[in-house]
């Protein structure tokens, strides 16, 4: 009796002990903590968490600016009709895109084409005092669309032919058109591919007014965060290639302040260009579509080329292309329509641009 009662005490603690390590395990298994199991099932381990690495690209954009000459679309009306710039758009059944279309493969391939519009677009009669006053018709607008011109520089010695009211016309007939325009005291700031690009157009006769008004543009165009500054010149002596030193002093004082190209016409035939603290300076495009002359003597011009580089909004590096032309296809007149240039005709233009050019720091 004493033995069975032993045996069912033994029995029943055997049973509690299993009932005891099931709720162990279930306890384990119910619980929260992130655990694994190893192949050694009395081994228990917290899982390592790597974190994923993302490469982040930098923003890369490259801007392509072209700039061009002296654009005259137009006639003084002393000149007479025969072989005018009215003339000849009167012979090709007035198509406005005659006049670029020697070029507009080369500028329809840029980001910003850059003029400096020597003319007015007015129908006023009252002309300023001097020898030559260039003006055309309010359509003559339709030539500067259609040959992929994207802003126009006013600040030159032409625009206020007519006075007030030419100026005034000028501008009203540019705004209609949608193309814009900068010079004296106006500044443009354009967006081209997520780029705020600020232009200015001065005069540089007067090295301290020049100066100051370079400070006043650049000033401005800092305050609104532009990331790059075009500043355009009117200066220099007509008709001799050396850059003088007032533009010179001009120039450097501009990029020392923060301008990133420095554009400069008047003298009506080219000019050298200068690399300083790695910008540059076109100091005369020369002339381009040119009505304000019906034979040009020196019909070299060019196209100038710079293409700005920036990583993430900041600009790290450009690269310039020079491409010689001539303001007429025609040697012996001008058909206003000019026309890149080749082989032997590019290398002499090539030679005179060198001569007075400084890359060299």
């Amino acid at each position: 009796m004493k033995k069975k009662f032993l045996f069912m005490v033994l029995a029943a603690c055997a049973l509690l002990n299993s009932s005891s390590v099931k709720n162990n395990e279930k306890s384990i298994e119910g619980s929260e903590d992130v655990i694994i199991e190893t192949k050694d099932e009395n081994i228990l381990q917290e899982k390592e968490i790597i974190p994923e690495v993302i490469e982040v690209k930098p923003e890369i954009k490259e801007v392509v600016i072209s700039a061009i000459g002296d654009c005259t679309l137009g006639t003084d009306d002393n000149f007479g009709y025969e072989r005018s710039f009215t003339n000849v758009l009167d012979d090709n059944d007035r198509n406005f895109s005659y006049f670029f279309s020697g070029v507009i493969d080369v500028l329809s391939d840029d980001d910003l084409t850059i003029a400096n519009l020597e003319t007015t677009f007015t129908d006023a009669s009252v002309k300023s005092e001097k020898k030559f006053n260039f003006k055309g018709d309010y359509d003559y607008t339709n030539i500067l669309t259609s040959g992929s011109i994207e802003a126009v520089n006013l600040a030159n010695n032409h625009t206020y032919d007519f006075l007030e009211e030419g100026f005034n016309d000028t501008k009203s007939a540019l705004n209609e058109a949608s193309i814009p325009y900068f010079g004296y005291n106006e500044y443009k700031i354009m967006d081209v591919k997520g780029i705020k690009i600020g232009l200015a157009g001065l005069s540089g006769w007067n090295e301290e007014t020049a100066k100051n008004n370079t400070l006043k543009a650049i000033e401005y165009f800092k305050e609104e965060n532009t990331d790059l500054i075009i500043m355009t010149y009117h200066w220099g002596n007509e008709y001799e290639y050396e850059q003088n030193s007032t533009q010179q002093n001009i120039a450097r004082f501009a990029i020392d302040n923060g301008a990133d190209l420095i554009i400069g016409h008047h003298p009506h035939i080219l000019q050298g260009i200068e690399e300083y603290n790695g910008k540059y300076i076109v100091y005369s495009l020369g002339n381009f579509v040119f009505g304000g002359n019906k034979n040009p003597k020196d019909k070299d011009t060019m196209i100038f080329r710079e293409v700005f580089h920036f990583e993430n909004g900041i600009l790290t590096n450009t690269n310039i292309e020079i491409i010689p032309c001539s303001l007429s296809g025609e040697k012996d007149r001008n058909d206003y329509r000019p026309i890149i240039l080749y082989g032997e005709d590019k290398d002499n233009v090539l030679k005179k641009i060198m001569k007075f050019s400084n890359f060299n720091d």
